[in-house]
């Protein structure tokens, strides 16, 4: 399947790509490859989003419904002993932890709401399949291949047996995430990467509390206890709507102690006094985990290479000191975007 351009991986950075080509290029054939079973699929809610790259993006954005709906109302940030802890004056909160403007979300909801706005404009989603191959062409890629489908566990072919597909594009964009696969392959084949990444584990739940407990639009973050001074890390918590409130914790994967378990510091986090009040007699909705890339502009790789372009987390675009990634997310993918448009008005060859 030929295509003008290419997009492996989808949530808000893939669709973000897809939009601003179809946008600049309506006649253009761009696809997106998303591997959960629709966009957004893999993505666990919660989340504080500025919205400012949306906003260029999507300038309409509030008359189409983009589910963004519970503005920040109040910034907390509490230093935490093991007994008890110490809230930070708002007037000396540095400006990365002052959210006026920005809003709570659902970035799962975010990302579903980004690819139906994709396929309005004509953009092609294919949920359910991951690419598992980069297909070049001499020294440029020239697109990727799935995964082939029905092969058991010994790697025999059954009766559900399906080849994989190429998709080829005369830009692919590459848009797994944090740690990509695909990506890391790019990043030795073109030497596209000259520091090293740094990563952190972040665990988080989604949790539904009672009404005494919630407080739209509140956003705490903390430091300190249960992590020791020798560990980077920290939480948030973000007061969703409907009750939800999104609770995460963040532990720097450079920790030396062999025996530290991220997912028991996160639980033993939740009994301290000032946090497991939010939950009493509330009910976990759901929960998950995901790798960041923290290292921030110094560990960004080089972003293009013939015939594509690494966009996201794929490179490494999360603002580690803001605690946001998905506005860098977006602005990455319209820049690309807009390089992949340029050059294919011109003619030029990847």
């Amino acid at each position: 399947m030929q295509y003008d351009v290419v997009v492996v991986g989808g949530e808000s950075r893939g669709a973000a790509a897809a939009i601003r080509l179809k946008q600049r290029s309506p006649e253009r054939s761009v696809c997106v490859l998303e591997k959960g079973s629709e966009i957004g699929a893999h993505i666990l809610s919660g989340a504080v989003m500025d919205p400012r790259a949306l906003t260029e993006l999507i300038p309409d954005w509030k008359e189409k419904g983009a589910p963004l709906n519970t503005p920040v109302s109040e910034d907390r940030f509490l230093f935490l002993t093991e007994k008890s802890s110490f809230n930070t004056p708002g007037w000396m909160l540095p400006g990365c932890f002052r959210n006026h403007g920005n809003y709570v979300v659902s970035l799962g909801n975010v990302c579903r709401w980004l690819g139906k706005q994709a396929e309005e404009l004509g953009v092609e989603i294919f949920p359910g399949f991951a690419a598992a191959e980069v297909l070049y062409e001499g020294d440029a890629v020239k697109g990727v291949a799935t995964g082939d489908l029905g092969i058991n566990r010994k790697g025999e072919k059954t009766d559900a047996y399906q080849p994989g597909m190429e998709l080829h594009g005369k830009y692919t964009f590459f848009a797994e995430g944090a740690r990509g696969h695909l990506g890391r392959q790019l990043e030795e084949r073109f030497f596209l990467r000259k520091t090293p990444q740094v990563y952190g584990l972040g665990l988080k739940e989604l949790w539904e509390v009672k009404p005494e407990r919630h407080q739209p639009g509140l956003v705490t973050h903390t430091a300190g206890w249960p992590l020791g001074a020798d560990v980077y890390g920290g939480s948030f918590l973000y007061h969703m709507e409907d009750r939800l409130v999104a609770v995460g914790f963040v532990v720097g994967l450079g920790y030396q102690n062999p025996y530290l378990s991220p997912f028991e510091e996160f639980q033993r986090f939740k009994t301290h006094p000032e946090i497991r009040r939010t939950f009493e007699g509330g009910k976990r909705v759901c929960y998950g985990a995901r790798a960041i890339a923290a290292g921030g502009l110094q560990s960004l790789p080089k972003l293009a290479f013939p015939g594509g372009a690494l966009v996201g987390d794929e490179a490494g675009f999360l603002n580690a000191s803001r605690i946001k990634g998905s506005h860098a997310a977006i602005k990455s993918a319209m820049l690309a975007a807009d390089a992949a448009h340029d050059a294919l008005q011109s003619g030029r060859a990847p």
